[in-house]
């Protein structure tokens, strides 16, 4: 990925919401396969955001 690829991904997943250390994370997700960094299931956020609306 080219440094102007690196940065629309990044704009791209600011604009969807995600915190820098999410993008960070799954930036080395990505990089390292590490399974640590692998980002995590929000299901059970988002169905509870929904609930309050």
């Amino acid at each position: 990925m080219n440094m102007q690829e690196n940065a629309r991904f990044i704009l791209g997943l600011r604009s969807a919401g995600w915190s820098e250390k999410e993008i960070n994370d799954f930036m080395l997700f990505i990089e390292s396969g590490d399974e640590q960094y692998k980002p995590k299931n929000n299901k059970s956020q988002n169905d509870k955001e929904n609930s309050e609306k």
